[in-house]
């Protein structure tokens, strides 16, 4: 039986062996650390529920506090309820503590009236105490999304912990759906998980939950709301565009009689060691909750080898001396282009490993021509770069970049360090080239004037840690510590800043640029037992891993639901491009060496998924597109309609990394005798 206020016994439970989680005098949660409150529900009330919409955001704010509870098992439930002219809805909470340490939050609103309530939003809280804290919200904000800022700060989400600023997205937006808030003067961390959904009773078509954060002095709100979206101080608006939003206004709902609505939500607050790793225990929390381990519902591993080799043929292109892989269809377009879309040093390393699986007789022509033509590339007369790109149709080289020439160095040295231990391949043009760049490289690195602008010269890190291996040279080896000390140094505490400036189309933090990072600190971890690297790698890899989708989002009739497409283990691009992609099958492998190295299971089963849940969508051909639309964002295709992104793909921008991806991650999965 429900108990009254003065009957009430106070719930007292250890929270994460480190807060307190108790029911308080208002019958309300709150979390504690050493007798300090820091999580609680609103002075206002524990239920909000906004009965008016004027400009662009909801209104007429109604508040309430329990007025009974009852213990029920492992459950404290809390009623309530709040009055309308036209009826009574009914509000109730039920909490419980898991055995993972969570505190488990099902709310619930009963509309009990003879007529529908409308235009009304629903909402849930939880307040944190803290001045400047600092949120993490996966795929879309990086501690403030601080280099994006330096960049643009129109087109790029943006939070500064100030008064009055907001940031609450689309439950679908989210690839991990939940948000973190870091108080590094404190040493403490709060994070709440939610269960997406859609929204019963909306007025727009396809409308959700939205989860995130609003500022005020000294507090921050989780903000969980039936619909409203809005960042960078404008209300209503989604992050739909690459360079602009678009306007998503009129997100309140009606509830007809006897209509319910349920909304389920974790809780963990916890100690950090250090700023910046306050993201690191949700990540883990988040997978531990949507368990994304059920590989065998997607293409096998010798599946995928077997399309994607077919597609790369299709890509090989030879004119006279110049032989290699096509970044375009050929059709269309022709470019041998090395690193980032291109990608046409890659097969030469993936394809010696693959050999076995394949066993194509023209395997090792096109591995030995291709290689040997791209070290023809000229060197660029700026930074130490080379060439990257040559058109055949104009008879032209064009410059290099960061992102381009640290991935080619990569494959290179891969492909040497392959080729030598088979002997069936003449390595001397792929080593002369290699040495030339990377002397080139490691002198400019180790220059005193060396300030990279982005993590995207973290690219540099791995390959010239092998090639220290390889030609047995202590300089690469220096110029890769001297950088990878350097990225440490501005990205562990994520002051200034997080991973960022490793896609060339996006100027903000982004997957990519958290994959160099990782790559190199695993390698040179890997290669020399810097056992610094180690702990290094794992921020950069969860970073990484943030991105990765975890659950499978539900999308409205088109492309994506003609296949019933399944999108845990895709990643999103960064806070800039919200669409998600097949990038993360290239760093699978390094998931799973993580996973040996760490002793965790969940990473070698995510590994696994993450490389053969991208396969789906693929064509005859084996060829797919790079950008499927999850959620309300769009960069190809009709974008005038925002109520029509979700669910799009757009399967023409075919280029030829989404080919040699597969290849590069299934060979590397070979070399440490995993076949996911």
């Amino acid at each position: 039986m429900r108990k009254g206020l003065a009957m009430w016994v106070m719930l007292w439970v250890t929270f994460m062996g480190y807060a307190q989680f108790t029911m308080n005098g208002r019958m309300c949660p709150e979390f504690s650390v050493n007798g300090e409150v820091v999580l609680t529900a609103p002075d206002e009330g524990l239920w909000g529920v906004a009965a008016g919409w004027s400009k662009d955001w909801p209104t007429d704010w109604q508040y309430a506090n329990p007025d009974s509870t009852v213990q029920s098992g492992a459950w404290t439930v809390a009623y309530g309820s709040l009055d309308f002219p036209n009826g009574k809805l009914l509000l109730r909470d039920s909490y419980r503590m898991r055995a993972n340490g969570l505190l488990q939050c099902v709310r619930r609103f009963e509309w009990r009236g003879k007529e529908t309530l409308r235009n009304i939003t629903l909402s849930a809280r939880l307040r944190m105490k803290g001045s400047r804290l600092m949120p993490f919200m996966p795929g879309i904000i990086y501690y403030g999304n601080k280099m994006g800022a330096k960049v643009d700060s129109n087109i790029i989400p943006v939070y500064e912990g100030k008064a009055g600023e907001f940031a609450i997205f689309e439950d679908h937006r989210y690839p991990m759906p939940f948000v973190m808030l870091e108080d590094a003067n404190a040493k403490r961390a709060a994070a709440v998980h939610v269960i997406p959904s859609p929204v019963r009773g909306a007025v727009l078509q396809d409308q959700w939950w939205s989860f995130g954060v609003e500022t005020q002095e000294n507090w921050t709100d989780f903000v969980l709301y039936s619909g409203p979206i809005g960042y960078n101080r404008q209300h209503s608006i989604a992050k739909a565009l690459q360079k602009t939003p678009m306007r998503y206004s009129n997100t309140y709902i009606n509830m007809e009689p006897n209509q319910v609505i349920e909304k389920e939500f974790y809780v963990e607050l916890y100690p950090i060691e250090e700023e910046g790793s306050g993201f690191q225990r949700p990540v883990y929390t988040s997978l531990d909750l949507h368990k994304p381990y059920d590989v065998e519902r997607y293409p096998t591993f010798d599946e995928i080898i077997e399309g994607k080799y077919r597609q790369a043929k299709l890509r090989w292109t030879e004119q006279g001396e110049v032989k290699g892989f096509n970044m375009y269809d050929p059709i269309k377009r022709t470019a041998i282009v090395m690193g980032w879309c291109g990608q046409a040093d890659s097969p030469g390393f993936a394809l010696q490993r693959l050999s076995e699986k394949v066993n194509d007789p023209e395997l090792p022509y096109m591995v030995q021509q291709s290689l040997d033509y791209l070290t023809t590339y000229p060197m660029a007369e700026e930074e130490g770069l080379f060439r990257t790109e040559y058109r055949l149709k104009e008879g032209i080289f064009k410059a290099g970049d960061h992102v381009s020439c640290g991935q080619a160095m990569y494959n290179m040295a891969k492909a040497i360090e392959a080729g030598r231990k088979n002997k069936q391949y003449d390595t001397s043009k792929w080593e002369t080239f290699l040495k030339k760049v990377a002397d080139a490289q490691a002198e400019r690195i180790l220059s005193d004037a060396w300030n990279p602008y982005s993590t995207a010269e973290g690219f540099y890190v791995a390959p010239l840690a092998i090639a220290a291996k390889l030609f047995k040279n202590q300089t690469y080896k220096q110029a890769a510590m001297k950088a990878a000390q350097l990225f440490a140094d501005r990205h562990l505490k994520m002051n200034p800043g997080c991973y960022w400036g490793g896609t060339l189309d996006a100027t903000c933090e982004d997957k990519e640029g958290a994959w160099a990072a990782f790559q190199g600190f695993l390698e040179l971890y890997e290669r020399f037992g810097e056992q610094k690297c180690l702990k290094w790698a794992k921020h950069a890899m969860d970073v990484c891993l943030s991105y990765v989708v975890v659950w499978d989002i539900p999308t409205p009739a088109g492309r994506l639901a003609d296949h019933q497409f399944k999108s845990t283990g895709w990643t999103v691009v960064s806070p800039q491009n919200q669409h998600i992609d097949v990038y993360g099958v290239l760093f699978a492998p390094e998931v799973y060496k993580m996973g040996i190295h760490l002793k965790d299971e969940r990473l070698k089963k995510l590994a696994k998924v993450m490389y053969r849940s991208c396969y789906q969508l693929v064509d005859a051909f084996g060829s797919q597109g790079e950008q499927l639309s999850q959620t309300n964002f769009a960069q190809q295709g009709d974008m005038s309609n925002v109520h029509k992104l979700r669910g799009f793909y757009s399967e023409g921008w075919t280029v030829f990394w989404i080919t040699a991806h597969y290849l590069n991650a299934a060979a590397r999965f070979i070399e440490i005798g995993v076949e996911p």
